[in-house]
């Protein structure tokens, strides 16, 4: 049976989250909105844009960008569709999917030009009611990879009439209801206003949701307590790394509480020796640690942690737990994307601090038109070096097209994060 998701909705009113559609009364700021909703369990952020002009419109997809830019969960986006283009640019902004709506008149000819393009699992619709549905039967499930249904009042026409699966809105938290929909084959997920409440325990939700059956996104360990090898004082200690970037932030220990907690709520839970207690990191300091994977060594007596951190991991107040420098050799780094973020740091650095008889600040000063050609220049001593069969001269070409390529990143304000933001939505 396939995984059920719980759907955030995040609503935008000039560039604003906002309660509602009727109620536009802001929110928190929407990129911190928009994280607490990936960190916390959800599973996917329908993003509406409430947009009522052009002005508007470009300044809530500049943002639903940055939404993108900043979560890792699915993010989907409707609203302001009125032409293709709209769509376009939603894509292009990093939605996964776009949410064309089936009131209006022009919308099965948006999503089929859309799906042929993009590809139909890249389009969703929603629907008040069966008569759009009914009306484009055999074209559903050519044009839309799922709907959204509003009203849970029309979900058994809307099971006679199509097989594309959907979402379901809520208007309240009735778990009974939703366990009946849920279990319902079609049902891909639920909406509803409640999920959007940044204080409800999402993981919480799906432990009730999945002891009834439903299977849920969360966590179900491939080990159990019993498999690990503990030290004398029953505990086992915790290796915890910042995801992103693999950076080790802390050690800890947890013991069997601490354990099943961390399964629990999702978030990094441990036992304190020294207060003889349990903990879950960031309960009082706000800097939680929100579980993004467990991975034991290969003894069983060490546990791996790969965690988003909000704020500080070290009570200090620094970012890790590892700070105090004992001996350090230098050395070359080798780390490929590390390299990468190196050299683009230094032209950066060039860009804000030019230095005379730099070749970088000459290439600025001469502008984008010199270092365009200086691309396209490379782009061809690439393709010259492939037809040699030695290696050696390709890898220079690449080398020298890719800083000329980081050197137009820094012209343009592209980082090395958004590329590859993109590249893994690919």
């Amino acid at each position: 049976m396939e995984q059920k998701n719980i759907v955030a909705t995040i609503y935008l009113k000039d560039g604003q989250a906002v309660k509602g559609r009727e109620d536009t009364t802001p929110l928190e700021d929407v990129i911190l909105l928009a994280k607490r909703y990936n960190d916390s369990g959800i599973d996917k952020i329908i993003v509406l844009d409430l947009s009522e002009d052009d002005e508007e419109h470009e300044k809530n997809i500049s943002v639903i960008r940055n939404i993108n830019r900043n979560v890792e969960i699915k993010v989907c986006a409707g609203g302001n569709i009125n032409r293709f283009e709209d769509i376009k640019k939603l894509i292009y902004a990093g939605c996964l999917q776009v949410i064309v709506n089936g009131a209006k008149p022009n919308s099965m000819e948006l999503a089929e030009e859309a799906s042929k393009r993009f590809g139909k699992d890249r389009i969703l619709v929603s629907v008040e009611n069966v008569d759009f549905i009914f009306k484009h039967q055999k074209e559903m499930s050519n044009h839309f990879h799922e709907l959204l249904v509003l009203d849970i009042q029309v979900l058994n026409a809307v099971e006679n009439i199509t097989d594309v699966p959907y979402v379901v809105y809520f208007e309240e938290c009735d778990y009974k209801k939703i366990i009946e929909v849920l279990s319902r084959s079609n049902v891909r997920g639920i909406a509803g206003t409640f999920i959007n409440d940044p204080d409800i325990d999402i993981m919480e939700m799906k432990c009730q949701l999945s002891a009834a059956g439903i299977k849920m996104d969360n966590f179900e360990p491939a080990l159990q307590w019993s498999d690990f090898k503990k030290n004398s004082d029953g505990m086992v200690p915790v290796i915890v790394q910042d995801y992103r970037t693999d950076e080790v932030l802390m050690l800890a220990y947890m013991n069997e509480e601490a354990f099943k907690t961390t399964i629990s709520i999702g978030k990094m839970t441990y036992y304190s020796r020294s207060r003889e207690e349990l903990w879950t990191k960031g309960l009082t300091s706000g800097h939680i640690q929100y579980v993004k994977s467990l991975t034991a060594d290969c003894d069983y007596d060490t546990i791996l942690a790969k965690v988003s951190q909000v704020g500080a991991a070290c009570h200090t107040g620094n970012p890790t737990c590892f700070f105090n420098e004992i001996v350090k050799k230098e050395y070359i780094e080798k780390n490929p994307l590390k390299v990468l973020e190196d050299v683009y740091g230094i032209i950066l650095d060039r860009k804000k601090n030019p230095k005379e008889g730099s070749y970088t600040n000459y290439l600025f000063d001469k502008g984008i038109d010199k270092i365009l050609k200086k691309i396209g220049e490379e782009a061809t001593e690439i393709i010259i070096a492939a037809k040699n069969p030695e290696p050696e001269e390709i890898k220079y070409e690449i080398s020298d097209f890719l800083y000329h390529m980081m050197v137009l990143m820094a012209e343009k304000g592209v980082t090395w994060e958004e590329i590859t933001q993109e590249l893994s939505q690919r």
